[in-house]
Protein backbone atom coordinates (compact mmCIF):
# COMPACT_ATOMS: atom_id res chain seq x y z
CA UNK A 1 0.00 0.00 0.00
CA UNK A 2 1.37 3.36 -0.96
CA UNK A 3 1.33 6.02 1.69
CA UNK A 4 0.92 9.70 0.98
CA UNK A 5 4.63 10.32 1.67
CA UNK A 6 5.77 7.55 -0.70
CA UNK A 7 3.50 8.94 -3.45
CA UNK A 8 4.94 12.41 -2.88
CA UNK A 9 8.50 11.02 -3.09
CA UNK A 10 7.60 9.26 -6.36
CA UNK A 11 6.02 12.46 -7.70
CA UNK A 12 9.09 14.51 -6.73
CA UNK A 13 11.38 11.98 -8.42
CA UNK A 14 9.24 12.02 -11.57
CA UNK A 15 9.31 15.81 -11.62
CA UNK A 16 13.08 15.84 -11.19
CA UNK A 17 13.56 13.37 -14.03
CA UNK A 18 11.14 15.09 -16.44
CA UNK A 19 12.99 16.23 -19.52
CA UNK A 20 16.08 14.08 -18.86
CA UNK A 21 15.75 12.02 -22.02
CA UNK A 22 18.45 11.79 -24.65
CA UNK A 23 18.46 14.30 -27.46
CA UNK A 24 18.70 13.35 -31.13
CA UNK A 25 22.50 13.52 -30.95
CA UNK A 26 22.74 11.09 -28.00
CA UNK A 27 23.49 13.87 -25.51
CA UNK A 28 21.12 14.99 -22.81
CA UNK A 29 18.25 17.03 -24.15
CA UNK A 30 18.12 20.64 -23.08
CA UNK A 31 15.01 21.59 -21.11
CA UNK A 32 12.80 24.25 -22.61
CA UNK A 33 10.53 26.85 -21.11
CA UNK A 34 7.68 25.31 -23.07
CA UNK A 35 7.61 22.11 -20.99
CA UNK A 36 5.04 22.01 -18.23
CA UNK A 37 5.08 19.09 -15.78
CA UNK A 38 2.13 18.45 -13.50
CA UNK A 39 1.46 15.85 -10.83
CA UNK A 40 -1.63 15.23 -8.75
CA UNK A 41 -1.52 13.50 -5.39
CA UNK A 42 -4.68 12.29 -3.69
CA UNK A 43 -5.41 11.36 -0.06
CA UNK A 44 -7.22 8.27 -1.32
CA UNK A 45 -5.32 5.06 -0.52
CA UNK A 46 -4.27 2.76 -3.31
CA UNK A 47 -6.43 -0.33 -3.81
CA UNK A 48 -5.23 -3.36 -1.85
CA UNK A 49 -4.95 -5.41 -5.06
CA UNK A 50 -2.44 -3.03 -6.60
CA UNK A 51 0.83 -1.88 -5.04
CA UNK A 52 0.90 1.19 -7.29
CA UNK A 53 -1.23 4.29 -7.38
CA UNK A 54 -4.45 4.19 -9.36
CA UNK A 55 -4.36 5.41 -12.97
CA UNK A 56 -7.42 7.60 -12.46
CA UNK A 57 -6.97 11.34 -12.51
CA UNK A 58 -7.89 11.61 -8.82
CA UNK A 59 -5.11 9.33 -7.56
CA UNK A 60 -2.45 9.76 -10.22
CA UNK A 61 1.11 10.48 -9.18
CA UNK A 62 2.56 10.23 -12.68
CA UNK A 63 3.69 13.42 -14.40
CA UNK A 64 2.17 14.62 -17.61
CA UNK A 65 3.98 16.82 -20.06
CA UNK A 66 2.12 19.39 -22.11
CA UNK A 67 2.95 22.36 -24.27
CA UNK A 68 1.08 25.57 -23.46
CA UNK A 69 -1.41 26.58 -26.13
CA UNK A 70 0.38 29.90 -26.64
CA UNK A 71 3.57 28.14 -27.78
CA UNK A 72 2.05 26.71 -30.95
CA UNK A 73 1.49 29.05 -33.88
CA UNK A 74 -2.00 29.67 -35.18
CA UNK A 75 -2.89 30.85 -38.68
CA UNK A 76 -2.94 34.62 -39.15
CA UNK A 77 -6.43 35.96 -39.72
CA UNK A 78 -7.63 37.07 -43.13
CA UNK A 79 -9.52 40.37 -43.32
CA UNK A 80 -10.41 40.20 -47.00
CA UNK A 81 -9.54 38.69 -50.37
CA UNK A 82 -7.35 41.65 -51.41
CA UNK A 83 -5.28 41.56 -48.23
CA UNK A 84 -1.56 40.98 -48.82
CA UNK A 85 -0.58 38.52 -46.10
CA UNK A 86 3.10 38.46 -47.09
CA UNK A 87 5.29 39.78 -49.87
CA UNK A 88 8.74 38.27 -50.33
CA UNK A 89 11.29 39.71 -52.75
CA UNK A 90 14.43 37.71 -53.53
CA UNK A 91 17.25 39.71 -55.08
CA UNK A 92 20.98 39.58 -55.65
CA UNK A 93 23.07 36.48 -56.02
CA UNK A 94 25.67 35.92 -58.71
CA UNK A 95 23.10 36.25 -61.50
CA UNK A 96 21.45 39.35 -60.05
CA UNK A 97 17.93 37.95 -59.73
CA UNK A 98 14.83 39.90 -58.73
CA UNK A 99 11.88 37.63 -57.95
CA UNK A 100 8.75 38.19 -55.91
CA UNK A 101 6.01 36.14 -54.23
CA UNK A 102 2.81 37.67 -52.86
CA UNK A 103 0.29 35.65 -50.81
CA UNK A 104 -3.16 37.25 -50.81
CA UNK A 105 -6.16 36.82 -48.55
CA UNK A 106 -8.10 34.92 -51.20
CA UNK A 107 -5.50 32.14 -51.22
CA UNK A 108 -3.82 33.17 -54.45
CA UNK A 109 -0.07 33.44 -54.91
CA UNK A 110 1.28 35.93 -57.43
CA UNK A 111 4.85 35.41 -58.57
CA UNK A 112 7.02 37.71 -60.65
CA UNK A 113 10.30 36.64 -62.23
CA UNK A 114 12.16 38.30 -65.11
CA UNK A 115 9.15 40.47 -65.88
CA UNK A 116 6.83 37.46 -66.16
CA UNK A 117 3.90 37.24 -63.74
CA UNK A 118 1.81 34.24 -62.81
CA UNK A 119 -1.08 33.74 -60.41
CA UNK A 120 -1.80 30.37 -58.85
CA UNK A 121 -4.29 29.27 -56.21
CA UNK A 122 -3.26 27.44 -53.04
CA UNK A 123 -5.18 24.47 -51.73
CA UNK A 124 -6.95 24.96 -48.40
CA UNK A 125 -4.20 22.97 -46.66
CA UNK A 126 -1.40 24.99 -48.31
CA UNK A 127 -3.12 28.27 -47.42
CA UNK A 128 -3.50 27.19 -43.79
CA UNK A 129 0.14 26.07 -43.65
CA UNK A 130 1.41 29.39 -45.02
CA UNK A 131 -0.83 31.37 -42.65
CA UNK A 132 0.37 29.23 -39.72
CA UNK A 133 4.01 29.91 -40.63
CA UNK A 134 3.15 33.62 -40.66
CA UNK A 135 1.52 33.26 -37.23
CA UNK A 136 4.61 31.77 -35.59
CA UNK A 137 5.33 33.88 -32.46
CA UNK A 138 9.08 33.36 -33.05
CA UNK A 139 8.84 35.77 -36.00
CA UNK A 140 8.36 38.58 -33.47
CA UNK A 141 11.97 38.04 -32.34
CA UNK A 142 13.49 38.23 -35.83
CA UNK A 143 15.48 41.44 -36.32
CA UNK A 144 14.40 43.82 -39.08
CA UNK A 145 17.87 43.70 -40.65
CA UNK A 146 20.08 40.60 -40.59
CA UNK A 147 22.50 40.76 -43.51
CA UNK A 148 26.17 39.83 -43.48
CA UNK A 149 27.70 42.96 -45.02
CA UNK A 150 31.04 41.19 -45.52
CA UNK A 151 29.73 38.59 -47.94
CA UNK A 152 28.98 38.97 -51.61
CA UNK A 153 26.73 37.18 -54.06
CA UNK A 154 24.19 36.02 -51.48
CA UNK A 155 20.50 36.26 -52.10
CA UNK A 156 18.76 38.94 -50.09
CA UNK A 157 15.23 38.30 -48.90
CA UNK A 158 12.91 41.18 -48.09
CA UNK A 159 9.67 40.12 -46.43
CA UNK A 160 6.75 42.37 -45.64
CA UNK A 161 4.17 40.94 -43.26
CA UNK A 162 2.20 41.96 -40.20
CA UNK A 163 3.05 45.65 -40.71
CA UNK A 164 6.81 45.15 -40.68
CA UNK A 165 9.67 44.62 -43.11
CA UNK A 166 12.45 42.08 -42.54
CA UNK A 167 15.62 41.92 -44.63
CA UNK A 168 17.91 38.88 -44.40
CA UNK A 169 20.43 36.87 -46.37
CA UNK A 170 19.74 33.82 -44.16
CA UNK A 171 23.19 34.08 -42.58
CA UNK A 172 21.74 34.29 -39.06
CA UNK A 173 19.93 31.58 -37.11
CA UNK A 174 16.21 32.29 -37.47
CA UNK A 175 14.37 28.95 -37.87
CA UNK A 176 10.85 30.42 -38.04
CA UNK A 177 11.90 32.86 -40.75
CA UNK A 178 13.78 30.14 -42.63
CA UNK A 179 10.66 27.93 -42.61
CA UNK A 180 8.57 30.79 -43.99
CA UNK A 181 11.12 31.64 -46.69
CA UNK A 182 11.42 27.96 -47.66
CA UNK A 183 7.66 27.60 -48.00
CA UNK A 184 7.34 30.77 -50.10
CA UNK A 185 10.32 29.87 -52.33
CA UNK A 186 8.46 26.73 -53.43
CA UNK A 187 5.99 28.99 -55.24
CA UNK A 188 8.66 30.65 -57.35
CA UNK A 189 9.04 29.30 -60.89
CA UNK A 190 11.95 26.94 -61.40
CA UNK A 191 14.65 28.24 -63.69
Amino acid sequence: MLTRSSVMVCAAAALALAGCSSGDDGKAAEPTDETVVTATVSDAPASPASPSASASSDASASPSVSVPASASPSPVPVTGPDQKLVTMTVSGGFAGVNRQVVLRGDGTVRTTDRGESAVRRTTAAQFTTLRTLLGDPALDDVPAFAIDMGSADKFQYTLQFDGRTVMTDRSTDAPALDRLIGALEKWLPTN
